[in-house]
């Protein structure tokens, strides 16, 4: 048989709870039949809300009521490897304790459903904990409790929920963890900074892209083109951020792909030589927009917000200046290879494909080629991780061949 969730997101002056009840339990223990109905009515919706309100039952550790508001009831489905799939009711909850009140030490008092079915159970987890580092909404919750009944007294004891090891630096750290994690994970950023980095090992002549082995330069334009992006994606984060500007998503995220596009044929025939700093610290405003949506989704404080937004943008960049070190290699040994030209063009044809793609699923066309990218962009860091391996090899052994060479040249003079 499926089991309860509750949920719990734990902000500044207030727990966001989400319960997950399933319809058929719920039914039977609240007497309103919404296991029949595909939409709840008003009413359904408003006495679901009151029976809730009496089995959810927070208070301080001395018994101190706390304030339950019940809201969004609504029904959904669920599907579970033991239980299969079923109807479920879904509820907010706000758990707002007293004033002055430690809100991470709670007991909390809750018996829906368990009170009638006795086999029932129902899990507590945590799944947001700023102060306790928890910030990556996209992880597993943290169980923190079940609730059942006590088959020696059969009755429901209330649970003890102990968040007490808490601090602002472990949300700083779970902030800097959560932006390395971002970037890593966000394929369309690193392509589109990597397509702008090609260009470090060539020069443009006569609208066609040229060789060019000189490392100095190439460091510069890398060391230019980085900057440009971080500043471009941090001064848009900032602001984006802490004025909590409510941009809507899919047109920034459609633009990113396009910037994509853009980057990608660049590398095929240059379109800005010698302008890429400019470009890529234009169209980090961009891709900063889309990082801010990742802290929208925490709904911080502001004083928390402020750390966030520090620890969130050094986690980006100590990753993004890992990978563009590790791009530096390859790069270098491709200016000196004969296939540099197909491998940089036949890589910028498939960046190209996958922009594409990107630009039409995010326009509402959903598409397989999307789908690839967004798999295949797991595969990034081990790529480049070892072509950087191969690399560091291949310039290994032509610094020791050059030196071998040298003092044998000198011996025979």
């Amino acid at each position: 048989m499926p089991g309860s969730t509750v949920v719990l997101d734990v902000r500044e002056a207030a727990i966001d709870a989400e319960l997950l009840l399933p319809a058929a339990n719920l039914a039977e223990a609240s007497g309103i039949d919404v296991n029949v109905k595909a939409v709840l009515s008003g009413e359904d919706a408003a006495g679901l809300a009151s029976y809730l309100r009496d089995h959810v039952r927070p208070t301080t550790l001395d018994g101190v009521p706390w304030t339950v508001e019940i809201s969004d009831v609504r029904l959904g489905y669920a599907d579970e490897t033991a239980a299969g799939s079923y109807k479920e009711v879904v509820a907010h909850a706000v758990l707002t304790p007293p004033p002055g009140v430690d809100m991470r030490r709670f007991v909390l008092g809750y018996d829906a459903v368990v009170h009638k079915v006795v086999t029932h159970v129902a899990v507590v987890a945590v799944r947001q904990d700023w102060r306790g580092g928890q910030v990556d909404v996209g992880n597993d919750a943290r169980q923190v409790g079940v609730v059942r009944v006590d088959s020696g007294s059969m009755t429901v004891p209330p649970l003890t929920v102990d968040l007490d090891d808490a601090s602002a630096w472990r949300g700083f750290v779970g902030m800097v963890v959560l932006g390395g994690h971002h970037i890593l994970e966000g394929t369309d950023h690193l392509l589109f900074l990597f397509t702008l980095l090609l260009p470090a090992v060539l020069i443009a002549k006569a609208g066609r892209w040229h060789p060019d082995n000189r490392p100095r330069r190439a460091m510069r334009h890398i060391l230019a083109v980085t900057i440009a992006f971080t500043v471009g994606h941090s001064a848009a984060l900032a602001v984006s951020a802490l004025s909590r500007l409510e941009i809507p998503a899919r047109p920034v995220e459609t633009l990113i792909a396009a910037t994509i596009l853009v980057g990608g044929a660049h590398a095929v025939r240059p379109l800005f030589p010698g302008r890429e700093a400019l470009v890529a610290g234009t169209f980090g405003l961009i891709h900063g927009m889309a990082f801010s949506f990742t802290l929208a989704e925490l709904e911080l404080s502001t004083s928390q917000l402020a750390l966030s937004l520090l620890g969130f943008n050094l986690g980006i960049e100590a990753v993004q200046l890992l990978l563009v070190a590790l791009a530096l290699p390859p790069l270098l040994v491709l200016a000196t290879t004969r296939a540099q030209p197909v491998l940089r063009v036949g890589g910028s044809l498939l960046v190209i494909v996958a922009a594409l793609g990107w630009v039409f699923d995010r326009l509402g066309f959903v598409n397989p080629i999307a789908s690839a990218a967004d798999q295949a962009g797991t595969t990034i860091l081990p790529i480049i991780a070892t072509a950087a391996a191969v690399a560091l090899v291949v310039l290994a052994t032509q610094v020791l061949r050059r030196r071998l060479l040298t003092t044998s040249t000198g011996v025979a003079g």
